[in-house]
């Protein structure tokens, strides 16, 4: 006899915030989304549910991806807590695993954890890799642009289409008869380099439509708009990768028993405010889910989610109890109900952090200690080390003057100065720009050194400008918001503020 437990496919694209058409509903057309259409996106949103407050656990990949994978704060994770020099912890149980012990059949394609893919990896390592077509998807805008001269721009397209039809077909035929999957299609063409110029040329998103639509942080120039025009461009083949899947389920007859869900591990590389911050722009990602005849159509859901709920989320729906230790809860009551709105009255909020990043970042591999409380008016973050570089050491720029590296080098390479943002042609700019008057500013709030606390009214300041520590105004805010984050990371036995020499601050965490 079939087993009818729902199969479960996870597209979880790396570095994409939250960019699709579908969220123009909530923001009108002042933002970046106002550009996209996202079809396929907007299709498991339509027939299933959007959420409009998904955020990750961190907001770098590995730390995000361990969370996510063992439905745990990411500071539970062991070394998966670091991005470098990160060591996967096989004593904790990940979803995927425990999904393979009750009959599912795993798999992956493109990235799932990082770095390494051991076989006690998180989601089996090699052994449930599929990736017989190859994996050019992750330089998408590159391997099109070699191809257009030959194939024409769509065709060029469709080999990279064709790539990910052709991997999903591997690992469906590896499946035994009647049993179901849990499939994890992780691209990465979203995470820094792209082919500059690639938005218009391959998408046709002209770079200056995105004037007044960028986040007020931003220079609002040409330079600037481009680089999001490319990356809006890789957004748009991650959705047209999804295409692919859902039609091929369709093709299998297995859409309709299978638990889609589309997200991000988190926001935009290469922006000042965005990957490796605990702004909306490094923390806030699209969600979306779709299971016909179990989670009702067309619901917009506002309820704060912590992209770890996934995790005991999968197990639920697939019938098996969730782990003990697993901290995250299950959203299945969330998703089946057919309440539109806040839908569970505890999920008001999300805790948000992040330790260390790149190796080098900062002299002795020291992280840059960050936790933060989002809810829906307000913004609070604690930054534990304010002394540190939030994006690692400005040594690079000391001979600026006398040598100032190339705008290229600046665009291409990531450790000559604040190394916990990735190179990009935006970093470079405002590297380049930082001394005139209409930059210093914004340059100062993505670069420089942050305070011990900051608040944001986000219903008057949602581009998070203005820090209202300090206003009496706001100190009954401030001290509620501080107290109710610290209660979760004691509670959470979150080591930077239960143990009095922190692991985060020695060896190995500082290694490599």
């Amino acid at each position: 006899m079939p087993d009818k437990r729902p199969n479960i496919l996870f597209a979880f694209a790396d570095d994409w915030g939250r960019y699709a058409s579908a969220y123009r509903q909530v923001e009108g057309d002042t933002t970046p989304n106002a550009l996209l259409d996202t079809p396929n996106f907007d299709r498991v949103a339509r027939e299933g549910a959007l959420f409009t407050n998904a955020f990750v656990p961190a907001p770098s990949c590995t730390p995000c991806r361990s969370s996510l994978l063992t439905g745990r704060y990411f500071w539970q994770t062991g070394r998966g807590a670091i991005l470098q020099g990160a060591v996967w912890d096989s004593s904790i149980p990940s979803y995927p695993l425990m999904l393979e012990e009750a009959g599912y059949h795993i798999g992956y394609t493109y990235k799932a954890w990082s770095p390494g893919t051991p076989r006690d990896a998180p989601y089996g390592g090699e052994r449930t890799r599929y990736a017989p077509a190859g994996t050019k998807f992750g330089q998408f805008s590159f391997v099109a642009t070699e191809n257009v001269s030959e194939h024409g721009v769509e065709g060029a397209k469709k080999i990279l289409y064709d790539e990910t039809r052709q991997n999903f077909e591997a690992f469906l035929k590896a499946r035994p008869r009647d049993t179901p999957f849990c499939y994890w299609w992780g691209p990465t063409n979203t995470h820094r380099k792209w082919q500059r110029g690639s938005g218009v040329a391959l998408w046709g998103l002209d770079p200056d439509d995105l004037k007044g639509r960028l986040p007020a942080f931003l220079p609002d120039v040409h330079d600037v708009r481009e680089d999001v025009a490319d990356y809006l461009g890789e957004c748009l083949a991650v959705d047209a990768g999804l295409g692919v899947l859902l039609a091929r389920l369709e093709e299998e007859g297995e859409l309709n028993n299978t638990l889609v869900v589309v997200s991000g591990d988190h926001g935009i590389p290469g922006f000042p405010r965005g990957k490796c911050n605990l702004y909306n722009l490094g923390c806030e990602v699209a969600l979306a889910a779709r299971w016909p005849g179990h989670i009702p159509e067309g619901r917009t859901v506002d309820d704060f989610v912590n992209l770890m709920d996934l995790a005991p989320t999968f197990l639920e729906a697939a019938g098996v109890k969730p782990h003990n230790d697993m901290t995250a809860r299950s959203l299945l009551d969330v998703l089946t109900s057919p309440r539109s709105g806040q839908v569970d009255a505890e999920r008001t909020f999300v805790v948000t952090g992040r330790e260390r990043h790149v190796g080098g970042a900062r002299e002795g591999n020291l992280p840059y200690p960050q936790r933060a409380i989002r809810t829906k008016d307000f913004l609070y973050i604690r930054n534990f080390a304010p002394d540190r570089w939030p994006m690692g050491d400005p040594a690079g720029l000391d001979d600026f003057n006398a040598k100032p590296p190339s705008f290229d080098d600046l665009c291409n390479d990531t450790m000559i100065a604040y190394p916990d943002m990735d190179a990009s042609p935006t970093k470079a700019w405002m590297i380049y720009h930082r001394s005139e008057a209409q930059v210093r500013k914004l340059f100062e709030m993505g670069f420089g050194k942050f305070p011990a606390e900051e608040l944001y009214d986000l219903r008057k300041d949602p581009h998070y400008l203005n820090n209202v520590v300090g206003d009496a105004a706001y100190e009954a805010v401030r001290q509620r918001l501080s107290d109710q984050l610290m209660a979760v990371l004691r509670e959470q036995r979150d080591p930077r503020v239960v143990e009095p020499d922190c692991r985060f601050e020695r060896s190995p965490f500082t290694d490599g």
